[in-house]
Formats: structure tokens, C-alpha cells, sequence
């Protein structure tokens, strides 16, 4: 057994190992994703050009006849509207940051951040559903699914794959559907695993009163007999998912009470992560439960934060978005580098798209409308370069100019991290053998470690 594994695991099995070629970075990974789209204009990408181009229209030559969403298709002008936050470099690697995230400004040098994504989405759905699958149509499995799928899992005490839901404070958040943390055509063992923060953190795990745990496992093992019957005889696949499922759920009755107890953790924690992480469901309770997670085994750990969808007063919206997952997610990687884990331990930041330099609605009160051509991201930990910005836009914030990564080249780069060659990692459904990056991708080396 690896030494690096947690006591308590057993590993499940996994493809890669008879696919992949060169030697992993990163073991998990903790995927922070910022549902509605975060501002790069307003949070990473700084442009002091904007400062003479403030309140002028958006040349076409700039925009060049780009589809626009709904919101905006019918504005006669499109007036520029610079950030109102400053903007000031941090660390050695010199990054820029803007004001609204002072934490973050404490780990600049740990991670790399990319100026240059790019996606083909502008709506929410087909955007955050491409991020999650590689595929604008649901359906497709979702990354922890491949993940899990790929790799296996480190521990039988917990799945290896957990999807952690912040409360949200923004009255016009986009909804989240289970399908983005789905396994879409793969055995449905590989799905996540939605942790609640009221409550019960998983569903129906207390035994019914009255009854002992020993009651229950005599019923599952009598349970397992009869489905194992009905698979000889039918030859479902399901079937023996279902066996698997209802094995983990048994053992999550002792896991999960224990991981979601954070009283063991020390004070020293909570001034990581701030005194939000004591409120269960906060982006700060989930960036230490990911931790705790990552700790015991979880192979792929997800956590969604909704509400940074802008349309109208980005001024008085975004400060509230940023402060409640700023402290979060920069305890998050100093906790992990503290405790010798970041190098294993690959995270990322990232919304579904980026947001417009030109007002939507009145510049004075602007919001900011859904823009694929280019934003911001960030990523750390395991096979990642620390202290570095990649990829360029233009003076207007608006076109990439330098170093473009598409979603595609952002997953292949994913997979390898993980020692997993993006094009070999397959699945064959009716007939055709499909992939997370389909027929597209390239690993974004610059990067790399």
C-alpha cells in the first residue's frame, strides 16, 4: 500500500494504470467553481488602459460582430466601463490582484493564474454544463465521474467523488442540476455524492429507531443475495452498482458524522479559514470539509458557490461574492501547503465564462453581461507552475491576445495532472468510444512543473 494514503484505505481499482505513461502530480483534486461567472475585469485581469478608454463605445472593430446574449442584443451603445476597485501586484511572482480579494493576495505565489480561457457557451446552462462534461448537451459524464471512473478511489469509507453546495445569499443565482456532478453513460457508482449542509449531511444513513447496526448489515447481506440473483439473471450492470452503493452507504454511517464534526480542529484552523467556516454551508465550511475530504481519501472534491451572475450594479453585488469566498479559498491553499498536501492536491477557481468590459444597462449603475471571448481562472497544487500568470487579453479586456486555453486544453491539462493521457481515458457507448475532451484538447505545458 502507498505509504502517502490514508490508514483506513482499501483502494478500488482503477483503468489508468494500464493506460497511463508518466508518473502523476497530483493524487485528488479540489475544484472550487464559481457559478454565474466571476468579473476578471473587476478580479484578476488588470488593464489600466482602461483608465483613458473608460466611458467611450466598444469599437466594432473590437467586438467584431460577436453574438450577444439576449440581455444586451438590443443596446444602442456599449460603453466601456473600467473597474472600480484598485489594483495592486503581490508577492514575488509580482500578480495582480484586485482590492476585493486582500486573502487571496497571500497566495499569489502559489498558484497560476490564466488570463486566456476561452469557451463557446454565452448562456449559463450549456456554459457550466461544457465546463462539467466537455459537452455543451447533458448527458456526458461529469470530471469527477471520469475521475472516479479512471483512478478509482483511495478509501472504501467514503465515495470518491463528493459535491459540497454553499448557501446562497444572491437573489438571481443560476440553478445547479444533479446532472453536472452526473456519470451520464457510465455506471452510475461514479457519480457524486451531494453532501448537505443542514442537517443530516447525507440522507437516510441513521439506521431506523429501534434497529442496531448489526439488523442492518444482516439485511444487506441478504439484500445483496437476492441482487445478485436478479444480475445473473438479467445481466444489468446497474444491478451490481446498486450492490456497491448500498456497501458505501453502510460505511458512511460511521465516516461521514466523523468528517462533518469539525470541533477536533483547532483554533489556528478557523483563523485560515475565518469565522465563517464555523457556519455550516458557508464557502469557508466547505473549502475545510474539502480539506477533511481530501484528507481521508476522496478522490474528487467539488464545491459550487452560486451568485456571481452581474447583470445590473456589479458595484454593490460583487464586493458581498468576493468576501464570501476570498478567506475561504486562500485558507483553503495554505492549509493544504501547511499540512504537506498542496503538492499532491490539485485546485481550481473558475466560473463558466467571463464577463463584458461594456455597461449592460446604465454605465453609472452597470452590470456586466455573459462575455465566452476571454476570462480568468486559477489554478494550484499538483503539477501546476506556482507564481505565474499565463495567457494575455487586449487593451479593452475583451479579445485574448496571448496564450488562448479552451475548456478542452483546461481538462486535457486537468488529466494529465493526474497522470492520465486525455485521449487514452475512454468509454465505449453505443459504439463509439467517447472521451471528457471528445476529439479536441491539448495539455497546456507552459504551466506544467
Amino acid at each position: 500500500m502507498n505509504e502517502s494514503m490514508p490508514a483506513h484505505a482499501n483502494p478500488v481499482p482503477d483503468v489508468v494504470s494500464q493506460l497511463s505513461q508518466f508518473a502523476p502530480k497530483a493524487k485528488r483534486v479540489i475544484y472550487l467553481l464559481q457559478s454565474g461567472a466571476p468579473s476578471q475585469v473587476d478580479l484578476f485581469d488588470y488593464k489600466p488602459s482602461l483608465n483613458k478608454l473608460d466611458r467611450t463605445e466598444l469599437p466594432d472593430s473590437i467586438r467584431q460582430g460577436q453574438r450577444l446574449t439576449g440581455m444586451t442584443a438590443g443596446q444602442k451603445n456599449f460603453t466601456v466601463v473600467k473597474s472600480p476597485w484598485k489594483f495592486q501586484q503581490h508577492g514575488q511572482s509580482g500578480t495582480w490582484l484586485s482590492e476585493l480579494l486582500p486573502h487571496m493576495s497571500n497566495i499569489v505565489d502559489d498558484i497560476c493564474v490564466i488570463r486566456s480561457m476561452h469557451t463557446e457557451a454565452i448562456n449559463h446552462d450549456p456554459a457550466i454544463t461544457f465546463f462539467q462534461s466537455g459537452n455543451q448537451q447533458p448527458g456526458r459524464p461529469s470530471i469527477g465521474a471520469w475521475l472516479s471512473y479512471g483512478l478509482g478511489s483511495e478509501t472504501q469509507d467514503l465515495p470518491s467523488f463528493v459535491v459540497l453546495l454553499t448557501k446562497n445569499t444572491f437573489h438571481q443565482a443560476q440553478p445547479l442540476y444533479d446532472r453536472l456532478w452526473g456519470s451520464g453513460f457510465l455506471p452510475s457508482k461514479y457519480q457524486g455524492v451531494k453532501f448537505r449542509s443542514q442537517g443530516d449531511p447525507v440522507l437516510y444513513l441513521n439506521d431506523p429507531t429501534g434497529r442496531s447496526n448489526s439488523d442492518r448489515r444482516t439485511m444487506l447481506d441478504r439484500l445483496e443475495k437476492l441482487n445478485r440473483m436478479h444480475e445473473e439473471a438479467i445481466g444489468d450492470p446497474e444491478i451490481s452498482s446498486r450492490i456497491a452503493q448500498y456497501e458505501m452507504a453502510y460505511r458512511m454511517q460511521t465516516s461521514v458524522p466523523e468528517l462533518a464534526d469539525t470541533s477536533d480542529e483547532p483554533a489556528s484552523t478557523f483563523d485560515l479559514y475565518g469565522e465563517d467556516a464555523k457556519q455550516p454551508g458557508s464557502h469557508a465550511a466547505n473549502c475545510l470539509l474539502a480539506r477533511r475530504l481530501a484528507e481521508r481519501g476522496v478522490r474528487f472534491i467539488q464545491v459550487f458557490h452560486r451568485g456571481w451572475d452581474h447583470h445590473s450594479n456589479v458595484q454593490k453585488y460583487l464586493p458581498t461574492l468576493a468576501k464570501e469566498t476570498d478567506q475561504g479559498s486562500a485558507g483553503l491553499i495554505q492549509d493544504l501547503k501547511q499540512r504537506g498536501m498542496l503538492d499532491e492536491t490539485l485546485v481550481i477557481w473558475a466560473g463558466e465564462f467571463g464577463r463584458t468590459v461594456y455597461s449592460q444597462g446604465n454605465p453609472d449603475t452597470f452590470g456586466r453581461d455573459h462575455h465566452p471571448r476571454c476570462f480568468s481562472i486559477w489554478m494550484a497544487g499538483g503539477g501546476i507552475k506556482p507564481g505565474i500568470s499565463y495567457g494575455q487579453t487586449d487593451d479593452y479586456c475583451y479579445n485574448i491576445a496571448e496564450n488562448p486555453v479552451h475548456v478542452h486544453d483546461f481538462h486535457a491539462t486537468l488529466l494529465h495532472c493526474l497522470g492520465i493521457n486525455h485521449e487514452e481515458l475512454t468509454y465505449r457507448f453505443q459504439g463509439r468510444d467517447f472521451r471528457l475532451t471528445d476529439v479536441h484538447g491539448k495539455v497546456v505545458s507552459e504551466i506544467l512543473s
